[in-house]
């Protein structure tokens, strides 16, 4: 953790340099030019800044003041690392916690100027404060980085080697992708679309990367019209593979910096359907200037990318039937070891991260792995390190979250386990827990049902005790792409400015339910779900969900008696087939006996 007092004197510099360019605002946001969840360190300003290290956050520094947005799976965390920065914490979410654009419409004089790079404001997050400082006569300006002045030894930026998927992995070509989307374009009226999002364009070329750490994605921007394409790649990121493909399909090939310097120029003679939630605000400034139209709408890629093939799902089930044996052999070895002898939160990351990169056909982590024991499990979305992690000890709960990158999915998966004698409240909160995990598993819906309408299944056991998780419940996930993917979710909260998706047989999503006590202990179990066709009659198409992840419960943190008769048929039936899908991946026979203990009916 980077000390107060250095982050301090960064903000004194910033405001230095602020007083040279007469702007008595600086804003950073955790992002890349492409919207990125996860980020390349060569933008991660606002940690440098901040000294915050959690995925989501926004720094305003004023010339007296300072204030940093986090989300509710990041107070505990953010609490910790803000303390002596003198950074305020903005709590979202939280009664009386003005959001961004209020603070600034209260906080900002009139004349006053707000700067920040354009390409690492989302276009959306740019056009309301763009409105919002010119109801007040202050300025917003996006044409510098003033951080470049001060971060001196900024990492340096990423174009790994781009390279092309082998048809058995992808279930659609290119072609036919790029046929489903101009006919989509030309539905909606649109006479170009340019992608920023680099998910969707790993996934429209079939093409992965390695720009950033734990998603195989490379830095590009893709602009579609009827009858041309252009993919914009760091030139030493293209490979014999990508240009053979150009070639093949006729696609233009492109500097990525010659992105910006293209746009102004260019007048595509009909409206530009774009994503202002994924597009850098710099993106539209200059296709405005260009005397563009602009049509806002989700990129039609991400709802195409988010149902999976008959191909891809096929090889998403083998994959999380090995990674869950995987974290099930893991999950053993916690159980003879931990308590048992010394071991840190770190010892065991790096043993599950040794254990699954040991299979042939995984490529990397999904991402950074969370190996918490006790109070640190309450901060959603730890990281332990060798200089700031716990001892695993006894009589509580170690938390362990993770996934791979295979050859032929991405996984993701949750565990709680209890490590020695565990009070009777904190297996009252487990078994609920479990209970909110199984309840959504087991839902049955009718189509047409988004990820709102579900998500009180997973959420009341948690809610009944008067208790709740400050995050979703589910997310999408991507097939050899990003672990986070949208447009599908689940949240109980109505945003009127979200946009929601029905959930589609094919889409693939996370159950993940979860009890966080600060400074006492956290508790999540998470299973990855399949949306599947149930029946259909006279009412309609149900849908349900077919589990992907095969991994025991710990039953020595179940209290029978928080389990109703449903729930408990649930856990066992869950159980036996954890059992028999896993038994021929166990490799002793201690593992043997040891499963059929754990997956014994209750």
């Amino acid at each position: 953790m980077v000390q107060a007092d250095v982050i301090r004197k960064r903000l004194e510099e910033l405001r230095l340099v602020m007083a040279v360019h007469k702007a008595q605002w600086y804003l950073m946001v955790t992002t890349d030019p492409h919207a990125s969840e996860y980020i390349n360190d060569c933008y991660k300003e606002r940690e440098f800044f901040s000294g915050f290290t959690g995925s989501n956050g926004t720094l305003l520094v004023g010339m007296h003041e300072a204030c940093l947005w986090t989300d509710g799976r990041y107070f505990v965390q953010a609490e910790k690392e803000l303390d002596g920065t003198g950074i305020t914490l903005m709590r979202m979410g939280d009664a009386g916690v003005p959001k961004l654009v209020e603070y600034l419409k209260d906080q900002v004089a009139s004349g006053d100027k707000l700067l920040a790079d354009g390409k690492l404001i989302s276009a959306r997050q740019g056009r309301d404060i763009y409105e919002a400082l010119r109801s007040i006569g202050a300025a917003f300006l996006v044409g510098k980085n003033l951080t470049k002045e001060i971060w001196k030894d900024r990492p340096a930026d990423s174009g790994e080697t781009i390279t092309v998927l082998a048809p058995e992995l992808c279930g659609k070509s290119y072609h036919e992708k790029l046929c489903d989307l101009r006919e989509e374009m030309d539905r909606v009226g649109a006479a170009a679309h340019i992608i920023s999002k680099l998910d969707d364009q790993m996934w429209l070329f079939n093409i992965r990367g390695g720009d950033i750490a734990y998603n195989p994605v490379a830095y590009a921007y893709t602009m579609i019209t009827k009858y041309a394409v252009t993919l914009y790649a760091k030139e030493e990121a293209i490979s014999d593979e990508l240009w053979q493909l150009a070639m093949d399909f006729d696609i233009t090939l492109k500097c990525y910096e010659d992105f910006y310097k293209d746009l102004p120029k260019i007048n595509f003679g009909g409206p530009v359907l774009i994503d202002l939630d994924n597009t850098n605000y710099l993106t539209v400034r200059l296709l405005e200037r260009g005397e563009n139209e602009l049509l806002d709408l989700r990129n039609p890629t991400e709802e195409m990318k988010a149902i999976k093939n008959a191909t891809e799902i096929e090889n998403i089930r083998k994959v999380y039937l090995k990674d869950s044996a995987v974290l099930t052999r893991f999950l053993y070895y916690m159980k003879e070891h931990a308590g048992k002898e010394a071991m840190t939160e770190v010892d065991a990351q790096k043993k599950l991260d040794a254990m699954r990169l040991e299979q042939p056909d995984c490529n990397d982590l999904s991402f950074t792995t969370i190996s918490a024991f006790g109070a640190n499990a309450a901060m959603m979305h730890y990281e332990a390190t060798e200089e700031n992690c716990a001892q695993i000890g006894t009589d509580n709960f170690y938390l362990v979250d993770s996934g791979g990158q295979y050859e032929g999915g991405t996984t993701d998966v949750t565990r709680t386990l209890a490590i020695g004698k565990i009070p009777s409240e904190l297996k009252k909160h487990f078994t609920r827990v479990a209970a909110g995990m199984l309840a959504m598993q087991n839902a049955i819906f009718l189509q047409g049902c988004t990820g709102r309408n579900i998500d009180i299944l997973a959420r009341e056991p948690i809610w009944e005790m008067e208790m709740d998780y400050k995050c979703g419940t589910g997310h999408g996930i991507g097939y050899m792409l990003n672990v986070h993917e949208g447009p599908q979710n689940v949240r109980w909260k109505y945003l009127s400015n979200s946009k929601e998706a029905e959930l589609r047989p094919g889409m693939v999503l996370s159950d993940e339910p979860g009890v966080y006590v600060a400074g006492s202990h956290g508790i999540r179990t998470e299973n990855i779900l399949l949306v599947i066709k149930k029946a259909v009659n006279g009412d309609g198409e149900f849908l349900a969900f077919e589990p992907l992840t095969w991994v025991p419960i710990d039953l020595d943190a179940i209290d029978p008696a928080w389990l109703n008769a449903k729930e408990r048929k649930w856990l066992n039936t869950y159980h036996q087939q954890v059992r028999e899908k896993l038994m021929p991946f166990m490799e002793t026979i201690d593992e043997e006996n040891w499963l059929k203990k754990v997956t014994e009916a209750i």
